[in-house]
């Protein structure tokens, strides 16, 4: 019964060391420390893997951690809801998966994507006001271009997510209609 040939006995170990690695929240992404706001977030979590597990800077930079990673799901949510809605239930998930292996389908549509991008970030609520703009989302934004539905997203993301100035409410009279 107390035999160390269990192959499960090492199993919370395994998860919780998988939790460490998992910078975007999806299990066994081989991507991490490849982009400039994974290195971030790695980098946060090798120095609070340093500090005491009691010490105030420790509990700052957990929390710092956790804050990033919930705000990448959201976006990650934000984008995928936008996806559904223009009818790609079964291949939101593929359209937003990317990879050190993924490339940009057509050079000449980078430009585009990097302006799509741009706009996105300035004129909805899509990313949160303090996000830098991600490398990943470029890789989707040219295969919505390559799928003839950025504008289309463009459209649906400025409806469901407009910007609104820091003084402004919304209340549910003003919110957009869920397409």
């Amino acid at each position: 019964l107390c035999s160390n040939n269990n192959p499960y006995a090492s199993f919370g170990a395994t998860l919780a060391r998988d939790e460490e690695q998992n910078l975007w929240s999806t299990p066994h992404d081989v991507t991490h420390t490849e982009a400039d706001d994974d290195r971030v977030l790695y980098n946060m979590i090798v120095v609070r893997n340093q500090l005491d597990k009691d010490s105030e800077e420790w509990q700052k930079l957990n929390y710092d951690i956790y804050t990033l990673r919930q705000t990448r799901k959201e976006v990650r949510s934000r984008w995928k809801h936008i996806l559904e809605d223009l009818g790609f239930q079964k291949e939101a998930d593929s359209l937003l998966s990317v990879t050190k292996l993924s490339i940009i389908s057509d050079s000449q549509n980078m430009g585009k994507a990097r302006d799509i991008l741009l706009k996105l970030s300035e004129e909805t609520n899509i990313f949160p006001t303090s996000w830098e703009l991600s490398e990943r989302y470029l890789f989707v934004v040219d295969r919505l271009i390559a799928l003839d539905a950025a504008d289309e997203f463009f459209k649906m993301a400025s409806m469901v997510y407009p910007k609104r100035t820091s003084g402004e409410r919304v209340d549910d009279s003003q919110k957009a209609p869920q397409c």
